[in-house]
């Protein structure tokens, strides 16, 4: 995702590391030459930092979803370097002026690379590092939904989101890759099958470039079986559960978790046709007895008409 901030706190630290290069040479000697030397060497420096930044373009940090808390990490992460017992004790201690310049850089950079990955996470993000802290949602599209393994074994999840009815990250907890893995493993063939076919389309979810498949690594250890795990965090994290399994979806509603079950979508897309209604239907081959001719609604539901082998080819209305 591109935000129209990023270039302007690009030049921003440019311009900060070249004065600042320029302004430390100037303590060390106060001269017209040095003061260039240093801002070229502080301009070097911010160079190298936002090629760091461009190639890491792709990388995004789960957790974060303001430039203040990604800064924050990324100084605590400078601090930890600036800590280590070699710089501490090492020749840099030699030197307090360049000890202080090596600081500055390591402070700088981190500060700048944490901020801009943070710019770039999703806002529903936050949630996987700290389960207990949501921001707001800016629309249902960015909540996050769970996967349970009934419906990556389904198979339909991958067309689902294909078409763009659904939106936000996917996020498939440790236990229940860890059921998969157990289905898969399993010496029973009805078991290992459908085990084997839920990696493979887990895999293929993963290789989808619009599709953000997240494995999350939580163990609620005070919940006996999976459904009620998948329940749990649901709640935590504030997130949907897709799942084609009924039973799930009552327990998970009476609990206040929202549920996206795939069956009743199916159900609701499909034409209500009642007796004495009339259709307009193709009518393409033919029947199971000789005189039948068959149809096909939208939703893929057959339509046998009788009386009308002699038609088949052809648009006609009929009744049911």
């Amino acid at each position: 995702m591109k935000y129209p901030s990023q270039k302007l706190i690009r030049l921003a630290f440019f311009i900060i590391a070249t004065l600042l290069g320029g302004s430390v040479a100037t303590g060390v000697e106060f001269s017209l030459k040095v003061a260039l030397i240093g801002s070229f060497l502080g301009a070097l420096f911010a160079i190298l930092v936002l090629s760091v930044e461009v190639y890491l373009r792709d990388v995004t940090l789960k957790g974060f979803s303001f430039g203040t808390v990604g800064m924050l990490i990324g100084l605590l992460c400078a601090w930890l370097v600036t800590q280590i017992q070699f710089f501490e004790s090492g020749w840099l201690q030699q030197f307090e002026e360049v000890r202080q310049i090596f600081d500055l850089a390591v402070y700088l950079g981190f500060g700048y690379i944490g901020m801009m990955l943070a710019l770039r996470s999703k806002r529903e993000e936050f949630s996987l590092l700290i389960p207990y802290v949501r921001f707001r949602q800016d629309s249902l599209q960015e909540v996050p939904i769970l996967l349970d393994s009934n419906i990556i074994i389904d198979g339909r999840i991958e067309k689902l989101c294909d078409t763009g009815f659904i939106g936000g990250a996917l996020i498939v907890p440790q236990f229940v890759l860890d059921e998969l893995q157990l289905l898969a493993d399993s010496p029973n063939d009805s078991k290992r099958k459908p085990g084997k076919q839920g990696l493979e389309n887990l895999k293929d979810l993963q290789n989808r470039k619009k599709i953000d498949v997240t494995i999350y690594d939580t163990e609620n250890a005070t919940e006996p079986t999976v459904d009620s795990k998948l329940i749990e965090l649901g709640r935590q994290l504030g997130a949907r559960i897709l799942t084609n399994d009924a039973n799930l979806a009552k327990v998970a509603r009476l609990k206040g978790v929202t549920v996206l079950n795939l069956n009743e979508l199916a159900v609701a897309l499909k034409n209500s046709i009642e007796t004495g209604d009339e259709i307009d239907l193709h009518l393409v081959k033919e029947g199971k007895d000789k005189h039948q001719a068959v149809g096909y609604l939208s939703d893929g539901t057959m339509i046998v008409v009788n009386n009308a082998s002699q038609i088949i080819g052809s648009r006609k209305k009929v009744v049911v």
